[in-house]
Formats: structure tokens, C-alpha cells, sequence
């Protein structure tokens, strides 16, 4: 028997079948349950883990349908349209479900009908599968919590003689919906059908996917690839007839158990070869070796297409070979990521701002666009510009003939460097429409010391002009 806390009250929340035959019944105050059977055992409610094992059952359901919702704290919605026919019918499939859960350790109750509310009553009553068009036969000599009716509007209904829902069928809306308000009608429509509820899934549902239901559960990585190769192959067909290609993909391994293992990968460019697929997931499969649990072992292999992009036909040369050499790095760069993550390898983009710092972006392959759609200045106005480019401007000690002038020599990480030549300034001022008002107008310089080394500085702020002295940095450093 579970408790839960209860205004200020320890109630009971769920009980067992043997608690059950000792009349105790859900809602019932724990004392009054312990007076009368001072020895039944009583377990505190969970409710976190309750979610959490809810969520790896409606993980699991989705071996059924990908339009899997919870509802409530006990319960989940699944909408088998298009899906039964799998499985042989919608009564096999039931059937199955239930099978398998009880071979779990669950004793569930399953309801089929047309509406989800129906559904619902069916689960929780003991009703047989109800075809579209009799739910008012099916819900007339039901009570009203076949309704999913809030306890004070129940007992409010209960308190004038309506205590079946054939009773609020057969009654005149337009009195009940002024009494008891609209949710009322809402509630009967939608179980009637006469109202559309929707069934919000827990995971977005794939454009494409193929599985592979198994007669032998398998366990070696080997076997994976194996079927993964022959979906990735089915998946290629339906991807060509699209005229697109994958962008994102996820393995499903259901486990004999219950258990479910998902494994993403992300690509570059579209892609729907088999070969390259493959390789991906080999490089994911290889990382996640130990923090994979087959168990009893995996009987259903789901490759899914999560996102999609048009794929752009591309004309090779004459010795067989792709126009596009980007494609091998874009390929290396995939099966980087996806044996040590997103941000194992990154790449340089230009971004719309001429502050030095803010000019370039790491970002992931998968991001990156092409480098036309990037800087505000253009390669043809950009002054020369360093190689290597500090992360974080690093403040110097500067010596000048003439305060807004060029710098003499200047002091860096304890060396003293004498300028031999230098140019500039070129001015940047801040980005007042990027929120930088703080930021002051910086004037920089190229310049050379006597060895032949050159440098990036910058004088940030002016003489005389606030009270903070202007600072000088060095932000780069040219071949």
C-alpha cells in the first residue's frame, strides 16, 4: 500500500489486490487504515520516480506508435491509427502490449476505442474495444469519473440524482453548462466524439524511419550494424523519392526487458548513402560501448530521420570522383563529432560585426554556413588582418612621441619591444545598436619592432576626453 501527504492528512494513494479484499479503498486516511489492519505495510509515495518510470514506459510503448502522450500520473495515450495492421490487428496488438508488460511485472489495463476519452473510461472500467459510434451506449451506465470530471463538479452532479453518465446523455445541455459550467459539455463531447481532443506526443514524430522486428534478440554491436545497414538502405529509397537527405538520425535499440537505448548522430551536409551512415554510427556505437546494456538482448532496431534538407545533385569529373571537396572534410568532420561530441571539432564563420573579437565564431560543422553570408566588411575593404588572433585583447605598457600618436615602444608580458615602424590608425568604434554603449572607440596600429616581429595593438579611449586614462592592447600577431 502507497501514502501520500493529503491536507495535512496521510491518505492512501494506491493499493494492492490483497489490500483491496481487506476493504481499504484509495483516499482512505492512513490511521483509519492502520486501526483497522495495524499490520499492513505502507510505503511513501515517490512521485518523481513514478514520473521517471512512466516516461521509460511510454519510451517502450513507442515499439507501437510513434504518437505516445502521458496523461496524468498513471496513465498514457497511444494512437495506434495506421499501426495496428503491424501488429496484426488492433486487438493483437492489445493483446501483445499487454503480454509483454505483464512479462515486465505490470498489471496494466488497456482500453481501444475511437475518442481518447473513451478510451480512457474503457481502460479504467474493464470495457471491451468500443467501435466508433457507440460510446453513448458504452458510456450510459457508467458513473460520472468515466468522464475525467473534477471531484467537486462530480459531486455536484452526484448531489441532484445524476450519478450515471447515461443520466447527463439524456439530460437538456443548456442547464447543465449555466449550473455546472462548460467543461462539463466538453468533457461528454469529447468522449462522444463530437469534440476533437488532441494527443499531444512526448517525442517529435520522424518523417521517415524503418525497423526491424526480430524473432532472436541480438547483443553484439556486429548484429547492429548489420541491420543497421540494411534500414539505412530501405531509408535511402524513400529519401531519394523526396528529393532530400538526412540531416539528423536516431537509432532505437528496445530491449527484451523494457529498456530503450536512443543514439543520435548529426551530419554536415544531407546525406542518404548507406556507406557514410554507417560509418557515423560506427563512430557513436564505438564511443558508447560501455554505457550500452543489451541485457536480454535487442528485439526491435529502429533507424529514424529526425530532420531532412533538400540534397543538391552534384556532376562528377571524368575519373569517378565528387566536384565537391568539401565532402570529405565534411565526412571527417562528422565522425569526429560523433565519436567525441559536438564540440570536438569546430569551424571559423564570419559574423555580422567589425568589432575584431566578434568578427569570427566557432561553430559546429553542422551550423556553419557558407563564408558569403558572413562579415559586415567585405574582403575587398578589410585591412590586413593578423594570423593568429588573441581570444582576449592582453594589456601592454606603451611609450609614444606624441599622445594620439603611433607607440614608440612598449612593455608586453615583462619584454620591452622598440617599434621600428608602424601604421595606422584604423578606428573602430563601438556597436551602439549592438548594446555596446559601454565600449570605447579604439584606434589601431601595425606595427614593427626592430627584429622583424609585427604586431596588432590598439589605444582604447581618448586623451582628455573622461577621467579614465586611455589603454593600450595587443590583440594579434602577423607572421
Amino acid at each position: 500500500m502507497v501514502s501520500r501527504h493529503e491536507n495535512n492528512t496521510q491518505r492512501i494513494s494506491a493499493l494492492d489486490e490483497r489490500a483491496e479484499t481487506l476493504r481499504l479503498k484509495r483516499g482512505m486516511g492512513l490511521a483509519d487504515a492502520r486501526a483497522i489492519h495495524p499490520d499492513v505495510d505502507v510505503v511513501e509515495a515517490d512521485p518523481d520516480a513514478d514520473r521517471r518510470l512512466l516516461d521509460a514506459l511510454a519510451d517502450w510503448c513507442d515499439r507501437y506508435t510513434p504518437l505516445v502522450a502521458i496523461n496524468g500520473n498513471d496513465g498514457l495515450f497511444l494512437d495506434i491509427t495506421g499501426c495496428a495492421h503491424l501488429f496484426g490487428g488492433e486487438t493483437k496488438m492489445i493483446a501483445d502490449l499487454r503480454r509483454r508488460l505483464a512479462e515486465q511485472g505490470f498489471d496494466a489495463r488497456a482500453g481501444l476505442a475511437a475518442t481518447p476519452g473513451m478510451a480512457w473510461a474503457a481502460a479504467r472500467f474493464g470495457l471491451r474495444p468500443v467501435a466508433a459510434g457507440a460510446e453513448a451506449e458504452a458510456l450510459a451506465g457508467l458513473p460520472l469519473g468515466a468522464l475525467r470530471l473534477e471531484t467537486a463538479m462530480r459531486m455536484g452532479l452526484e448531489s441532484v440524482g445524476l450519478r450515471t453518465v447515461g443520466a447527463i446523455i439524456n439530460a437538456p445541455r443548456a442547464p447543465l453548462a449555466r449550473r455546472f459550467g462548460s467543461g462539463l459539455i466538453l468533457r461528454l463531447d469529447q468522449a462522444l466524439g463530437m469534440a476533437e481532443e488532441a494527443i499531444s506526443p512526448r517525442l517529435p514524430v520522424a518523417p521517415l524511419s524503418a525497423e526491424r522486428h526480430l524473432a532472436e534478440p541480438v547483443f553484439l554491436t556486429e548484429d547492429i550494424e548489420r541491420l543497421l545497414a540494411m534500414l539505412a538502405s530501405s531509408l535511402k529509397q524513400d529519401l531519394e523519392r523526396r528529393g532530400e537527405g538526412a540531416r539528423r538520425l536516431q537509432l532505437a535499440l528496445f530491449r527484451v526487458d523494457g529498456a530503450v537505448t536512443r543514439i543520435g548522430i548529426g551530419t554536415s551536409r544531407p546525406m542518404r548513402e548507406p556507406k557514410p551512415l554507417c560509418r557515423l554510427f560506427h563512430e557513436k556505437l564505438a564511443a558508447m560501448e560501455d554505457n550500452i546494456d543489451a541485457g536480454f538482448g535487442f528485439d526491435l532496431v529502429r533507424l529514424a530521420v529526425l530532420a531532412t534538407a533538400r540534397f543538391e545533385e552534384e556532376q562528377g569529373d571524368l575519373s569517378g570522383a565528387n566536384a565537391d571537396a568539401g565532402e570529405d572534410l565534411a565526412l571527417f568532420a562528422d565522425r569526429v563529432r560523433a565519436r567525441l561530441g559536438n564540440g570536438a571539432m569546430l569551424q571559423p564563420v564570419p559574423v555580422q560585426s567589425h568589432v575584431p573579437e566578434r568578427a569570427v565564431a566557432l561553430r559546429s560543422f553542422a551550423d556553419a554556413r557558407p563564408a558569403s553570408a558572413g562579415s559586415a566588411l567585405s574582403e575587398l575593404t578589410l585591412p590586413e588582418r593578423p594570423i593568429r588572433l588573441f581570444g582576449r585583447p592582453q594589456p601592454i605598457e606603451v611609450t609614444a612621441e606624441i599622445p594620439e600618436g603611433p607607440p614608440a615602444r612598449f612593455r608586453w608580458r615583462r619584454a620591452l619591444y622598440n617599434v621600428a615602424g608602424a601604421e595606422g590608425p584604423e578606428r573602430i568604434a563601438p556597436e551602439w545598436w549592438q548594446g555596446a554603449e559601454g565600449e570605447r572607440t579604439r584606434d589601431y596600429y601595425r606595427v614593427e619592432d626592430m627584429e622583424g616581429r609585427r604586431y596588432w595593438l590598439y589605444r582604447e579611449g581618448f586623451y582628455g576626453v573622461a577621467e579614465e586614462p586611455p589603454r593600450w592592447f595587443v590583440q594579434g600577431i602577423f607572421a
